[in-house]
This record gives C-alpha cells, structure tokens and sequence, in this order.
C-alpha cells in the first residue's frame, strides 16, 4: 500500500505541474490559459512540500522521522491551496467576462486571509505527526466557505452559458470537499477515511486536466 501511495503521489505531481507548464508555455499572460497554469503550478508546487516527505516516509516507513517536515508541509499547501481558489476567482470573473466584483473579491480576500492566519498559528502543532484536531477544524471553517462561494459562482454561471468544462470544474470541487471534509473531521478517530485524500486529489488533478483539455481544443476564452 505504501509503494501504491508513494507511486500514485509522483504521478499527481508530474501530471499537475507539467501539464501547468505547458499552459504557462502556451497562454499569453494574464489570459484564461495563462492562469490555469499558474493555478495548477501554485497547486502542485504546494503540495510537493507535504507529499515528497510523504512519498520518503511511505518508502522508508518511518513517519516519525520526517515528522516535521510533514507537518510544516502541510501548512504551506495549507497557504497555496487558499492561493488554488483565489486563482480560480479569477478564473472565474475572466471566464464569464465579470467587472471586478468588490463585495465578492473582499468576501474571499477575508476568508482567505483568515485562512491563512489560522493556518500560520503555532496551535496547529504542525512539528507533531497528529497535529491538532480543533485547529484543523478551525482553519477549514474559512476554507470551506471560499469553497461554497466558489462552487456556486461556478455552478450558476455555467448552467446558465452551458459551460461544459466549468460545470465539470465545479463539480470536482464539490467532490474533493466531499472527500476532504471526512477526512479532517473523521480521519484522527477512524484512520482508514484518510483514504479519502486519494480521490480529493484525483479531484484536483481533474480540474487542470479540464483545463488542459480545453487549452486544446481552443474553447478556453472568454465568454
């Protein structure tokens, strides 16, 4: 299982970032495509701190060892993963041709922003293999909500344009909430729903690939 883990992780981040990289290389800055990459990029680079001390400890079997750097790991894709939706914010406001929205971009700057703090306090115990339960609830509180929103700006602006690559992205947001929300609640008492992180990050890898697909077949503009 370790080895099957350890594999499945390398081939999440290979995929994320070169498949970033070739939407970087192929978008002018600042276009639709030009942010998928940068978007997939900030993804896999963030959770490269957190899951290459995962492939060694898988390999090596011994997590204590690399205790810290898994921990500290996970705060920075902690950051990222708040910088991921961000990115899709604005994915989302050129996708449909939006004017700067001030109500909306405040709501996710603060949600992120505390998102952020919560993730950067030393109660997390981010040096312990366990961490801290509570505090794994409280940062995902704002991350959540950044969650909600974005879905359903997703989901509502897709039905109504037809946007098949969007209304594919929106639901692969919904199902790595889906599987990541067990996990943070569920996962220190029941470890086995741990798995769940697995088709969590499939999920994500999907929206790139999304990207990508539509990156391909020339239909990644803006409405």
């Amino acid at each position: 299982m370790g080895i099957f883990e350890a594999g499945f992780d390398v081939f999440y981040l290979v995929s994320v970032v070169g498949l970033s990289i070739l939407m970087i290389k192929n978008g002018k800055k600042g276009s639709l495509v030009w942010w998928f990459g940068m978007m997939g990029l900030i993804l896999g680079a963030g959770d490269s701190f957190h899951l290459v001390p995962r492939i060694t400890s898988q390999l090596t079997h011994d997590f204590a060892s690399h205790a810290v750097a898994l921990g500290y790991g996970k705060m920075v894709t902690s950051i990222t993963m708040t910088v991921f939706y961000l990115i899709l914010y604005r994915i989302w406001e050129i996708r449909n041709g939006k004017a700067p929205q001030q109500g909306l971009r405040v709501a996710m700057g603060i949600l992120a922003g505390v998102r952020v703090i919560l993730s950067l306090m030393p109660q997390n115990n981010w040096a312990q293999l366990s961490g801290s339960y509570a505090w794994g609830i409280y940062r995902n509180i704002p991350f959540a909500m950044m969650g909600i929103l974005i879905v359903w700006l997703l989901l509502k602006e897709a039905k109504a344009k037809k946007d098949q690559t969007f209304l594919k992205i929106g639901v692969a947001v919904i199902v790595s909430f889906a599987c990541y929300i067990p996990v943070v609640l569920f996962a220190a008492q029941v470890p086995a729903v741990g798995a769940l992180m697995m088709p969590k990050t499939l999920a994500y890898l999907m929206v790139v690939i999304f990207g990508y697909r539509a990156m391909k077949a020339d239909t990644l503009k803006e409405f």
